[in-house]
């Protein structure tokens, strides 16, 4: 085991060693892969910041059901059971409206109670509202529709409303942005590991008398391959660090933008850097890709020397 920390911390110290040589390179190739990473990372921050506040919003649907005008009175208000039988294990409530209240609420709200005064029969129907609250989020409520389905084919129901659909519309927009997200990271993910393929290429290109010296002394591939290594690693988790604290500096601007936005909302949302926990993950993550592409460009170079 000693000799294992040994060699690795011989791997670091010749990576080190080889970034101080050319201190602006490695600073340049820090900024290309730090532009590439800075997208999805800015991408991911904002979802991270809709994601609570999408599931926060009321998603409780609302069911609207109008009867038709020639139902009777005691046909609309049996239809309670109906309705109930339809929902079965569902926790809802059944608010029904007869037709004179809500032309008298109509009148209250509207102001126009002169107008619908001279309209002298009521045109409008009995109903029920259907008040859900076993969906907990966007995503749970994807059997409304199917619900309201069934309560369209009740007899005496004219028209069904959904007052939930935007709410699902949310939920689709959300999928959409996390599946670009998902192909822009893969997309710069590939750039990062291109542009760190490239760079270890080159090291191992002006590396190369060393190198073969080393294999003359009997240096094993492995402890030749382990700097490159470090220095690919390093490089992505270097970059990761930048695009990172680009981000959270980009989020400061941001904010003050949003907070004019949403105060005419009555809101307070503004954007939050991610958890450290995800920011630890994104450095790994760099630190991976860095790993990757250094890896690829040392089993097809350094195999030519051999």
């Amino acid at each position: 085991m000693t000799l294992w920390f040994r060699q690795h911390r011989y791997a670091l110290a010749a990576a080190l060693v080889h970034l101080r040589r050319s201190p602006a390179g490695f600073l340049f190739n820090i900024l290309v892969v730090a532009i590439a990473l800075a997208l999805p990372f800015a991408g991911l921050t904002l979802l991270d910041n809709v994601r609570p506040m999408s599931e926060q919003l009321s998603v409780d649907p609302e069911i609207s059901i109008f009867l038709k005008q020639d139902t009777p009175r005691e046909q609309a208000e049996a239809l309670a059971v109906s309705l109930r039988q339809t929902v079965r294990d569902k926790q809802a409530k059944i608010v029904f409206t007869p037709r004179e209240k809500a032309l008298d609420q109509l009148k209250d709200k509207s102001g126009l109670a002169d107008v619908l005064t001279t309209l002298g029969e009521n045109p409008l129907p009995d109903s029920y509202v259907l008040k859900l609250d076993a969906f907990r989020n966007a995503q749970a409520g994807g059997d409304v529709d199917q619900l309201a389905e069934q309560i369209r084919a009740l007899p005496g129901v004219d028209t069904v409303q959904v007052d939930s659909a935007w709410v699902k519309r949310l939920a689709a927009l959300l999928n959409v942005l996390r599946l670009a997200l998902l192909l822009l990271a893969a997309t710069l993910g590939t750039v990062v590991v291109a542009v760190i393929f490239n760079t270890i290429r080159l090291q191992v290109m002006t590396q190369r008398e060393e190198i073969l010296v080393s294999k003359l002394i009997g240096a094993t591939d492995s402890f030749i391959h382990r700097p490159f290594y470090y220095t690919g690693a390093l490089l992505g988790l270097c970059a990761g660090g930048v695009a990172l604290g680009a981000v959270s500096l980009a989020l400061q601007p941001l904010n003050l933008a949003i907070a004019e936005f949403a105060r005419l909302y009555a809101s307070e949302f503004q954007l939050a850097p991610l958890p450290p926990l995800a920011m630890g993950g994104l450095l790994a993550l760099s630190a991976g890709l860095g790993l990757i592409g250094a890896l690829l460009s040392v089993q097809r170079h350094l195999s030519r020397l051999n």
